[in-house]
């Protein structure tokens, strides 16, 4: 499926590594001006520069997604840069974990309330835009309970439930709202590459409970959201969409 985004204004949250940069970059490949924040300026930099290679307007501003004015301010100076938003896309993960107040702080800043701020914030540059769109990057641990991580499975769930009441909000506003729930992902850098190259016995067993025996990529997560940002999605809002290589199966 080819897409076309040329004129569109893209807002990636959380967009200079993994799942982020896919889908910052597919975007940019099909003609969009895209804005990208992270807190690492290394990587920010990095993939400014690649999205530029693709000749559209691109604006990448530092960024805690855990401060709420950080977000504030960086959706304002996105709107600025690109002249309005189209599409905003919530990507970024505290990976809090454990259930303790670290883990579920985390979880709650980032996770959920970013998702929420920026939102906020961009809104009223949707509704000012015809055919927008919103999408949130979950997990599909939010799909069961987790012994292992139980306030990341939480707040992912709880991502999940704020899709649905966010797209019955703006549904007759004209702004559509889905969620992706991606599985195990794998990328140089990403925490199920560190997990393999300590040896940890949780890779091997995740990597044993997905049908297909790999890993998803990043990729395959951006070309699911480039599609639910599209037109060819104009009739889907509200769902949650588990992309995972069957995981969730346990075949």
């Amino acid at each position: 499926m080819t897409f076309n985004f040329a004129g569109k204004r893209v807002v990636v949250a959380g967009g200079s590594r993994g799942i982020g940069r896919s889908i910052a970059l597919g975007f940019a490949a099909a003609g969009a001006d895209v804005s990208i924040c992270a807190r690492s300026a290394g990587a920010l930099e990095a993939t400014r520069a690649d999205l530029a290679k693709h000749g559209h307007r691109v604006h990448a501003a530092s960024c805690d997604l855990a401060d709420a004015q950080g977000v504030a301010t960086y959706v304002a100076a996105a709107i600025s840069a690109l002249g309005g938003i189209d599409v905003l896309v919530n990507n970024a993960s505290g990976f809090g974990m454990g259930d303790d107040e670290a883990g579920w702080a985390a979880g709650l800043s980032v996770d959920v309330m970013a998702m929420v701020r920026a939102s906020h914030a961009a809104v009223p540059a949707l509704l000012a835009s015809p055919g927008s769109s919103i999408v949130h990057i979950s997990s599909i641990s939010g799909f069961s309970p987790s012994t292992r991580a139980p306030a990341y499975a939480a707040v992912k769930a709880a991502m999940m439930s704020y899709t649905r009441s966010q797209a019955a909000m703006l549904a007759r506003q004209g702004v559509r709202v889905n969620c992706i729930a991606p599985g195990s992902i794998e990328f140089p850098g990403g925490v199920w590459d560190l997990r393999k190259q300590a040896g940890e016995a949780l890779y091997d067993r995740t990597l044993g409970s997905i049908p297909f025996g790999r890993m998803g990529t990043p990729e395959e997560i951006a070309e699911v959201a480039l599609f639910l940002a599209s037109t060819n999605a104009r009739w889907v809002t509200g769902q949650v969409i588990a992309v995972d290589g069957g995981q969730m199966l346990g075949a």
